[in-house]
């Protein structure tokens, strides 16, 4: 490897060498348990993370730790099977080199994907939302240490308007519900506290994870517009019942797995298959 060449640059090479050659429609980023929507790929390859120079291994159950390259609908996709989470090392930058990379190879748009407990009882398990916007209550930001003024990175539409409004045209297609949240972040790993919970909910947030956040602040870092959209797969604790834990997490992201995927395949299909 060439003295110059950055981190990014010799991930993009490698795999470029393992045909991962864009451009590319969509990157899209599965959460916990959603990870069967690489098997919708077809003319796919696909490598561990492990393999690639710079790349974090996710250390989450139900996170796969591979990166898929295929078509879906008939359009170039790259699929980060699983990702990182800033609560596995204390690394709110865990996923820069992977979004970085995804710009490389061209990508022009992500979708990120993840599992989170709601704070409306009437948007219960197994419904898929989009997201709206964020609110970052962990105290912690993956642009912290950047040493350029492209740190200063402006969120207002953070999550892109035309492609929210994409994801509901698809939803509408495929005939699955599709609402619309704000989603709070906390670090975990524990889980929230019902406290925690009632504040997130004055604050104005009706969901809540402990991801997706430092990724969207990446991309857009790195310029990539964003789509984000939560399966349900609890009550947030103290609403109704809610008493989450990381096993009905993963089985209720599997179960609604299904209409993630066709959810996403109906967006991809919409996207311009050249840029503007």
């Amino acid at each position: 490897m060439p003295d110059t060449e950055t981190p990014i640059a010799a991930a993009a090479r490698f795999l470029r060498a393992r045909g991962f050659e864009g451009p590319f429609v969509c990157a899209l980023v599965t959460g916990t348990g959603l990870g069967t929507l690489v098997e919708r790929l077809t003319n796919a390859c696909a490598v561990p993370y492990s393999e690639i120079p710079g790349f974090p291994a996710p250390g989450v159950s139900g996170h796969g730790g591979r990166l898929h390259a295929g078509t879906l609908s008939g359009r170039r996709v790259l699929v980060f099977e699983g990702r990182a989470h800033s609560y596995e090392a204390g690394n709110a930058a865990a996923m820069r080199a992977p979004l970085g990379v995804a710009r490389a190879l061209g990508v022009r748009a992500l979708l990120l994907t993840n599992a989170a407990g709601s704070l409306r009882a009437e948007v219960g398990p197994g419904r898929l939302v989009a997201l709206a916007d964020h609110i970052n209550l962990s105290g912690l930001n993956p642009l912290i240490g950047e040493p350029s003024d492209a740190r200063f990175v402006p969120m207002v539409g953070a999550y892109d308007t035309e492609l929210r409004a994409t994801l509901h045209r698809a939803a509408r297609a495929c005939g699955i519900p599709l609402g619309d949240g704000i989603y709070a972040w906390f670090c975990g790993p524990s889980f929230e506290t019902p406290a925690e919970v009632r504040m997130a909910g004055f604050l104005g947030a009706n969901l809540v994870g402990m991801s997706t956040v430092p990724e969207t602040i990446l991309a857009r870092f790195f310029g990539l517009p964003v789509a984000a959209v939560s399966v349900v797969t609890n009550l947030a604790a103290g609403i109704g019942d809610g008493d989450p834990h990381h096993t009905e997490t993963k089985a209720v992201a599997a179960r609604a797995a299904a209409d993630l995927a066709r959810l996403a395949e109906g967006f991809v299909s919409l996207l311009p298959e050249s840029a503007p």
